[in-house]
């Protein structure tokens, strides 16, 4: 089971008052908002091993150069030799530290790569692992990684922790049109907001379904268009008239497969003596009481 971490404890934030806090005043709404998480997953789906997957950069620059929209609502501040500085609330920021804490504490491995982000993590862990992987989020991008063959599924936390919904193949073609390897290509046509991609002017999700329904790929697609076959005169122009966006955007959507994040460690074990002595302190120090208490249960079970 691979963890989108942040896709989590930002909706942890925000599913959880943030009047819940510590003795001292600190929130940890979010740290308490994830430990219920993990306990709900593992108690649920029984997976093996768990990461966290984490974004050392959440705005990899060699996207951004790619793509200079890319993100670049979500920056507050532009640091020229590392990662920007994403929008976070102020109370969530000051549970990061808590939550790698805690994670450490149960075991957790938490895993990133310079210069990429957790998406980019995961696509690596279930592209090259030889079991069958959950990945769980909250992001669409990540149904691309969705290979039935490979037992590859998401599990998706959109409709909240008590609607939990499991992609399949079937279950992306059925919701958007497109086969779950069509996906990054379908993002790229169709465009996100959230994420700063404008993908194709006059081309939405029904649209790029059908092209890539008739056309197989992208590059079917732009194809198709140049030669003014297979679709509108309309679809066409616009296909033609995003050129140059179609020729950076697949590689900034497109997840990266091959890092090389050498051995991780997930196995899930049951707390010993010492690390469920520094669980519990923790969940003391910052009043994280049932929900560590839960965790905790999960990995025993």
């Amino acid at each position: 089971m691979l963890l989108d971490t942040a896709s989590l404890y930002f909706r942890a934030f925000h599913g959880v008052p943030v009047t819940v806090r510590s003795a001292d005043g600190t929130p940890v709404n979010a740290a308490r908002g994830l430990l219920d998480m993990i306990a709900k997953l593992v108690t649920t789906y029984e997976p093996t091993h768990l990461v966290a997957c984490w974004d050392d950069d959440w705005r990899p620059q060699w996207r951004v150069d790619l793509l200079p929209s890319y993100k670049a609502h979500r920056v507050v501040a532009a640091v020229p030799a590392g990662p920007d500085v994403e929008e976070v609330p102020d109370p969530l920021d000051a549970q990061i530290p808590i939550i790698r804490e805690e994670l450490s504490a149960l075991g957790v491995p938490v895993v990133g790569a310079a210069d990429h982000e957790a998406d980019d993590v995961i696509g690596s862990l279930a592209s090259q692992a030889t079991m069958p992987v959950d990945v769980v989020t909250g992001d669409r991008d990540l149904f691309q990684l969705v290979d039935d063959e490979r037992r590859v599924r998401v599990i998706s936390t959109v409709k909240g922790m008590s609607r939990l919904e499991i992609f399949s193949e079937e279950v992306v073609l059925e919701k958007y049109g497109v086969r779950a390897g069509q996906y990054a290509d379908f993002a790229t046509l169709r465009g996100d907001a959230s994420d700063g991609l404008p993908g194709v002017a006059g081309v939405g999700e029904k649209t790029a379904a059908a092209l890539l329904a008739a056309h197989g790929d992208l590059a079917g697609v732009r194809a198709a268009a140049a030669d003014g076959v297979g679709m509108t005169r309309a679809q066409a122009a616009r296909i033609v008239a995003g050129a140059d966006y179609l020729e950076v955007a697949p590689r900034v959507v497109a997840v990266v497969r091959d890092l090389d994040l050498g051995v991780v460690d997930g196995e899930l074990r049951a707390l010993d003596d010492a690390r469920r002595a520094r669980a519990v302190a923790l969940a003391e120090r910052w009043a994280l009481g049932t929900s560590m208490a839960r965790a905790i249960a999960a990995l025993d079970r």
